[in-house]
């Protein structure tokens, strides 16, 4: 929509207002002014070596081994790098090397995902992750430099804290304040930040619950909200079994 000119095309509105469906209680809604959901980078990242038979692997420069060790080392950004009081979370959602088990492959690739909550961090977590890689290629002697590659890039959804006061209040007038809850950011990520920024106006966006509360309140006694489906799960929508 942005691409195709939506700024230039329709009038610019004094106020930007979303909303999500989430795990949480249906009949529950989530609001907060200031960052709301994290900024998302999704990279690729291709890894060149040097194929060879399983036989002979002597005569190869194994993408496998390189790309393994260069996930297990992405692990360390988080551990190591970002301060506990921050933070990111660092996804390697695919890796995808070879095609069978007595071919040592010649190319690589890593996808991965980065959640981040302030512009300083996401920097230095973009700039470990290539440091990284290119380091874990060099030490396995690369015949080639490898090359990295956006996929997809969100802003951080931020509450404008006087548009965001004035909804909060017009939810707990209509819905009664039991139903209207403070919540912390989001490591789940928005394009609707990419309006607000792109407008420069405010924006205000919310939660609203999509499980049962009966199966989200037995789940929460039994410690077990992570087994509840999540976001983009067909499962979300649940019914109670109580009749």
């Amino acid at each position: 929509m942005i691409a195709d000119g939506l700024f230039d095309r329709f009038p610019k509105p004094d106020v930007i207002l979303g909303q999500h469906v989430m795990p949480s209680p249906a009949g529950q809604i989530g609001i907060k002014s200031g960052v709301v959901t994290s900024a998302a980078d999704s990279l690729q990242i291709s890894l060149f070596g040097r194929g060879a038979h399983g036989s002979i692997p002597q005569a190869s420069i194994d993408l496998v081994v390189m790309a393994a060790a260069s996930v297990m080392r992405l692990q360390t950004i988080v551990a190591r790098e970002v301060a506990p009081t921050d933070a990111a979370v660092v996804t390697v959602g695919a890796l995808q090397a070879g095609t069978k088990e007595n071919v040592i492959p010649d190319e690589a690739i890593i996808k991965l995902n980065v959640r981040t909550f302030d512009e300083a961090t996401r920097k230095h977590v973009l700039e470990a992750i290539k440091r990284i890689v290119k380091a874990e290629a060099e030490a396995s002697g690369a015949p080639r430099q490898l090359e990295i590659s956006t996929l997809d890039h969100y802003d951080l959804v931020a509450n404008d804290a006087r548009a965001t006061e004035r909804v909060r209040d017009s939810f707990t007038a209509w819905f009664g304040a039991e139903r209207v809850v403070e919540i912390r950011p989001l490591s789940a990520s928005e394009d609707f930040g990419s309006y607000g920024a792109g407008w420069g106006v405010p924006s205000v966006f919310w939660t609203v619950g999509g499980t049962d509360p009966e199966v989200y309140r037995r789940a929460e006694q039994a410690g077990a909200l992570t087994a509840l489906p999540t976001n983009h799960n067909p499962r979300l929508r649940r019914r109670s079994t109580r009749r």
